[in-house]
């Protein structure tokens, strides 16, 4: 799940290098927290969260097929 949200984010932002992924394990679900420069934020967001809600939903049906439960959050 992490470098699949790492790949999505880096290709939408202008600076890739800037992009940190890491995964927290928290009771049986994933946590993926995605952190990207400030600039780069409303990319990753898009308009009304559209391209968050896209993010979201492509790493929740990667992880059911594993059988897992995941979530993702964008940090400032």
């Amino acid at each position: 799940m992490k470098e699949l949200v790492e790949f999505i984010a880096r290709s939408l932002v202008d600076n890739p290098d800037d992009v940190q992924v890491t995964e927290v394990e928290d009771e049986g679900s994933v946590i993926i927290e995605l952190r990207v420069a400030p600039d780069d934020m409303g990319k990753v967001i898009g308009k009304q969260g559209k391209i968050a809600k896209s993010i979201r939903t492509l790493t929740k049906a990667a992880a059911a097929k594993e059988g897992k439960r995941v979530g993702v959050e964008i940090m400032r």
